[in-house]
């Protein structure tokens, strides 16, 4: 444990991604393979299940640090970081422990089904034993909210410079429902045959965000475009006569969509395709909410299946006849998709992500513009040679997504943030105006500035009118502009509406709240984009 606790103070105490590679590629190489494979692992999100709830970790930390539970309390919403309050107030350990990584998981994982006081026991034991840092990464570890600064891509070079395996041979490796209680680190990164697993998805290309207009792109006869539909990103696999679906998340969903398994006998084996999980009925895409009616369902019914059916819509082809493709250029790949979506039989699930014609930028901008008439939000435009590359990368993918709706509404409730934020105001409740009084109707916490939040914050500590543990009801005084992707009926919110995606836009100080916007005007919103559908 002392290894990764030094190696999570080295990632966080740097910004610089050479470094962060270093630090792990150094970890790779003082430490078992056990303790490689479950480092790779808790840095993939492939954590161990919680074993003790936090309430009971609070109390039994507010006991060891022999101090009342509400001071703990109040410690823990300075802090912002459960973790971290914990390591800070308990009293230095007795002794220490020279037990590995996989050790203290394993440790955490045998308290799943003991008693209350037992597990307080170990837990109090464990404690007692570490060091700061190594306090911290147990309770990080132990409740499920172990996050730290390293990406997926990050990992993967530090793995590269440590094994001397491509990068793109690795990415596709940790694809896939692998954790360390089924496999090695010799069997998962060293392997030989990236294919073993049948199941096994490449990972996903993702595109940037086009902040100004394309002309910067070049010629347009270079790219090509299609819309950008709000689904779910998902890839589609037949190998050897079985269908496999995978989200974006890494995820295998195959039995939440069981329309895609006749797929398995209509198309060829060794095929992979990339696409769009699309609620579709009535031949037009439904709404993302529509599609949230079946996200998180345990038996996904019949009436389910038929109130909200799904298509796949492919746009690009990865693997054909067995073969890694992603090296061809994209119009080759998609030359490629549409013989293969011609020559099978035509059932309606799979459908191929049509084309929008332009001769040059404006056309394609006024495309753009019509986005919400066809269900969509926005266009990607890809370049025509580009490769299937893995994870974000600039370049040859671009997102150019419609501008955001927008209300101005008034706050009325704050919360403070966490992890660096622990002691700004970062979270808010905001309102509209309903006759005489406020509504609230979307909370928010991103869009200021970190000179913004410490200003809001000061405001904050001079206008609360009551308090909520950590969240403060202040004096309805400041109005803000809140962007969001989309909006629809809500009966669990008392404005009856829910917005998705809301962030702010922007600190509306020119405005008094009189003119913030009223929930007519959120509900005029409401049944415009109902019209669009």
């Amino acid at each position: 444990m002392n290894h990764f606790a030094h190696l999570f103070t080295q990632l966080d105490q740097t910004t610089k991604t050479n470094a962060k590679v270093d630090a792990l590629a150094d970890y790779f190489g003082q430490v078992g393979s056990e303790d490689r494979l479950w480092a790779v692992a808790i840095l993939s999100h492939r954590r161990p299940r919680r074993t003790v709830t936090t309430t009971l970790l609070r109390q039994w930390a507010a006991e060891m640090a022999g101090i009342p539970l509400w001071l703990f309390e109040e410690a823990y919403h300075v802090v912002g970081d459960l973790g971290e309050a914990i390591a800070l107030t308990l009293p230095p350990a007795k002794e220490s422990n020279p037990q590995s990584l996989t050790y203290w998981i394993r440790y955490i994982k045998a308290l799943e089904g003991l008693e209350e006081l037992e597990k307080k026991d170990r837990v109090m034991a464990a404690w007692q034993s570490m060091s700061y840092a190594e306090r911290f990464v147990f309770n990080k570890l132990i409740t499920g909210g172990f996050r730290i600064g390293v990406s997926q891509k990050l990992m993967v070079k530090a793995l590269a410079q440590y094994t001397g395996i491509d990068e793109n041979i690795l990415a596709h490796r940790l694809m896939g429902q692998w954790t360390p209680d089924d496999t090695t680190f010799e069997d998962l990164i060293l392997t030989r045959d990236a294919l073993e697993d049948i199941s096994k998805p490449y990972p996903f290309y993702l595109a940037y965000a086009l902040e100004e207009g394309p002309e910067a792109l070049g010629e347009p006869s270079d790219w090509l475009a299609e819309r950008k539909w709000d689904g779910i990103r998902g890839q589609l696999i037949v190998r050897q006569g079985e269908v496999f679906v995978w989200s974006r998340g890494e995820e295998l969903i195959t039995d939440k969509f069981p329309e895609y398994l006749p797929l398995a006998k209509t198309l060829p084996n060794g095929t992979v395709i990339d696409g769009e999980i699309l609620p579709f009925k009535n031949g037009q895409p439904l709404s993302f909410n529509d599609l949230q009616t079946r996200i998180g369902r345990k038996n996904v019914t019949k009436s389910i299946l038929e109130k909200t059916p799904v298509i796949l819509m492919a746009y690009d082809l990865l693997e054909w006849q067995g073969e890694d493709i992603r090296q061809l250029p994209f119009a080759q790949r998609r030359q490629k998709l549409e013989e293969l979506l011609a020559r099978r039989p035509d059932t309606g699930i799979l459908r191929l992500s049509e084309l929008v014609p332009f001769k040059d930028w404006g056309q394609l901008a006024r495309e753009r513009e019509a986005s919400r008439q066809h269900n969509s939000e926005g266009l990607m435009i890809k370049k025509h040679s580009s490769t299937y590359r893995s994870g974000r990368k600039k370049g040859d993918w671009w997102k150019w997504k419609v501008d955001p709706l927008t209300i101005d509404a008034v706050m009325i409730y704050a919360q403070r943030g966490h992890g660096r934020r622990a002691n700004l105001y970062t979270d808010f409740t905001f309102a509209v105006h309903n006759d005489d009084e406020l509504v609230p109707f979307t909370k928010a916490y991103s869009g200021l500035t970190d000179k913004e939040f410490r200003e809001i914050t000061a405001w904050v500590n001079r206008n609360t009118i009551e308090r909520f543990g950590p969240v403060r009801s202040v004096r309805p005084a400041h109005v803000f502009e809140i962007a969001f992707e989309g909006i629809r009926a809500s009966s669990r919110h008392k404005s009856g509406v829910a917005l998705r995606f809301p962030r702010i836009s922007r600190w509306r100080k020119d405005k008094p709240i009189r003119e913030a916007n009223t929930l007519e005007d959120l509900k005029a919103l409401l049944k415009a984009q109902q019209g669009g559908e």
